[in-house]
């Protein structure tokens, strides 16, 4: 039996938000703010419902905010037949087998078509009509008392709705769970035919039991902190508590017993004095009640404050848990805390593990280094691979999601179990499965592959960039940095002479990645179209003679480009020369790329400057900066023929090509002369349009 569904409205920036999830790991990846934290919140809040985490106002979701102030602000009442209930509600898909026992679910079932083996909870935080009316009603008396507050004193600044609503929502808005009919074909919903639950007295504790470790975790490395010592003692009760490692367990008891003999003994001479002033007061009668002070060491509280985690420094020194560093007492804390949760899964001895148990790991790469994130992630599986499993023969599968933000720990996951979140816009968030994309690659063999090892290996860091920049080699990612800090500072210092305002931040102060792919940006494009990112791709005019062999643009009558025949189709070289900016941007429409000054991602390569277009990079920045290398070209230890820049007649097509020994070595030859604001070269007109286009939001 498993989840493999999760449907959210109206939370947070979850509006209209779904997830499916896998029978495993479920590992949720996306930028900050993209509601990694509300799926755990909306999930704590309806299956673990206590008074520490109700329902507050800022919970609703803004566009659902706004719709309930038009509600209530109307001049008319909303008729019942036409009242929909609305807010906050949570739905779990579950699928279940003919080999699961389905006594717990029985109850909750709508259907007993073994092919339509597919239950729905619904749990809900709504507000009915009957509520609606009282609340309007409600409102308007608020509404008269502040306007009165008003009249009285001028400035009194009025309240509205959302400031009554923060303080009396709960009082209009009820909590409801429901088991809805589904059906499987048609992969529907009928909302009008479920099980009252509440109703029904019917509880959910035994089909899903929810737990989580969150981003805010207790460790620290202060000297007090006994954050590990702690958990060793929740470790033992729970092992204890599942009849497991029962001699560990029986020779500990034994032990003690010895030692309250021994103990009770030396307590009999220490308390000798305080027994004799009992006895001098009357308090004891020989033979009736006489006093004696015993050890009796209880096992189950013995561990607790008085159990040490230490690290063996080497074998004369035990160093305490404070002095280990805080990424790995983090990690060290997590696997405690996995152990402790899974051992409360199991449940006392007495009662049944629940049929689904959901385990949500939020964001484990807080105070942890990239080798530990690895660590972690390639081990998480084989830890939690047995699930739940009792002595006594109960066993369940365990479903577990990991949050995270770490590329680290993207780049050694199983691309299928990723999930994508991803704002559509300021008040929603979608989901992606990421083995969805596969479909996209379906007709072409291997490129799918290539993607998902590259991505994961080398790359992982743009799912969570606003923006990306693909190249296609080292001396762009070499330069890239550097070119966006010159823009930045000349951008500053030309807004600022024209008092002017910039309206966009800083290249460097935005979230861009920087991807290398080489000749194969006809397979990132539609990875880059999945999700969904503003993206700028810098490449080569590359231009070739009649006989397709390289030469510079003025002799060239064609190109040997792939990506700019992909995005351009039939242009021409003289085509692709008349294009601006705005004929680069392209915006996919049916599968196709479509140029769209509107669009989300531009293509720019060599433009002509100073009566010369480049062929390369390489050409393109000797053109427009031969008078800042000449005089030091010497200091470029890339270059070979170096007297060839002393003839005037040689153009930059020329130099580039015989000169330049190593195309990295000139990208450091460049980074290594410049001045400390890099404002002794100039960099190339198709990069700097660029990335001016990617600059703005």
């Amino acid at each position: 039996m498993k989840i493999f569904k999760i449907q959210i409205e109206n939370y947070r920036l979850l509006k209209d938000f779904a997830i499916d999830l896998e029978d495993e790991l479920s590992l949720i990846i996306g930028k900050n703010n993209t509601g990694k934290t509300s799926i755990l919140s909306v999930l704590e809040k309806f299956l673990n419902q206590s008074e520490r985490n109700k329902f507050s106002f800022d919970d609703f979701n803004i566009v659902f905010k706004n719709s309930l102030k038009t509600l209530l602000t109307a001049p008319t009442d909303v008729a019942e037949a036409d009242f929909v209930p609305m807010g906050i509600t949570l739905k779990l898909f579950i699928e279940y087998t003919e080999t699961d026992n389905l006594a717990n679910v029985s109850r909750v079932m709508m259907d007993l078509d073994p092919d339509n083996n597919v239950i729905v909870l619904g749990f809900e935080y709504l507000l009915g009509f009957t509520e609606y009316k009282t609340l309007k009603a409600d409102f308007k008396d608020f509404t008269a008392k502040e306007n009165h507050k008003k009249t009285e004193s001028p400035d009194y600044q009025i309240l509205g709705v959302f400031d009554f609503l923060k303080e009396h929502h709960s009082k209009y808005f009820q909590p409801h769970r429901k088991s809805y009919e589904f059906d499987k074909g048609a992969k529907s919903i009928n909302n009008s035919n479920y099980i009252d639950l509440i109703k029904e007295e019917i509880s959910v504790k035994d089909i899903i039991n929810f737990k989580f470790i969150s981003a805010r975790r207790d460790v620290t490395n202060k000297e007090l902190d006994k954050t590990l010592s702690g958990q060793t003692s929740k470790i033992y009760k729970r092992t204890e508590a599942n009849e497991e490692q029962t001699q560990a367990v029986e020779k500990f008891k034994d032990t003690l017993s010895n030692t309250d003999v021994s103990l009770s003994k030396i307590y009999s001479s220490l308390f000798a004095d305080i027994v004799k002033k009992v006895k001098s007061f009357g308090g004891v009668r020989p033979n009736d009640s006489d006093i004696e002070i015993i050890s009796t060491l209880q096992h189950r509280e013995l561990l607790e404050g008085n159990t040490t985690v230490v690290y063996r420094h080497d074998s004369d020194n035990q160093l305490p848990e404070n002095y280990n560093g805080l990424g790995y007492m983090n990690l060290i804390s997590m696997i405690f805390e996995i152990e402790i949760l899974v051992q409360e899964f199991k449940r006392e001895m007495d009662k049944k593990p629940a049929d689904i148990n959901l385990l949500f790991i939020e964001e484990p790469e807080a105070h942890t280094h990239p080798q530990m994130q690895y660590v972690f992630i390639k081990n998480i599986k084989q830890l939690l691979k047995e699930g739940i499993v009792r002595s006594d023969g109960q066993s369940r599968n365990l479903q577990y999601i990991i949050s995270t933000h770490s590329s680290h720990i993207v780049a050694d996951s199983d691309f299928d179990d990723i999930k994508y979140l991803k704002r559509e816009n300021n008040d929603g968030v979608i989901a992606k499965n990421l083995k969805d994309l596969q479909k996209e690659y379906n007709t072409e063999t291997g490129q799918y592959q290539f993607l998902t090892q590259y991505l994961t290996i080398s790359r992982a860091e743009i799912f969570f960039a606003d923006k990306a920049i693909l190249i296609e080699g080292d001396t762009e990612r070499i330069l890239i940095p550097t070119i966006m800090r010159k823009i930045d500072n000349d951008e500053l210092a030309r807004i600022s002479a024209a008092s002017e305002t910039d309206q966009y931040l800083p290249l460097l102060s935005q979230n861009i990645s920087i991807v290398e792919v080489g000749a194969y940006c006809h397979i990132f494009e539609r990875f880059i179209d999945f999700i969904g990112i503003k993206s700028l791709l810098l490449t080569d005019l590359d231009a070739v003679d009649g006989a397709g062999k390289k030469c510079e643009v003025s002799a060239g009558t064609s190109y040997s480009n792939e990506a700019l025949t992909f995005f351009f189709g039939s242009a021409s070289l003289a085509d692709l020369m008349g294009y601006v900016i705005t004929n680069k941007c392209f915006k996919k429409v049916a599968g196709v790329w479509t140029s769209d000054a509107n669009g989300s991602l531009c293509v720019a390569y060599q433009v002509a400057e100073s009566g010369y277009t480049a062929r390369s990079f390489e050409d393109a920045f000797i053109n427009i900066n031969r008078s800042f290398i000449t005089p030091i070209k010497d200091k470029f230890k890339g270059f070979q023929n170096r007297d060839l820049f002393d003839d005037t007649t040689n153009d930059a097509y020329k130099l580039a090509s015989d000169c330049i020994k190593k195309k990295t070595h000139f990208a450091l030859d460049i980074i290594f002369n410049s001045n400390s604001d890099f404002s002794n070269w100039q960099v190339p007109l198709y990069i700097k349009e660029g990335l001016l286009w990617l600059k703005q939001d």
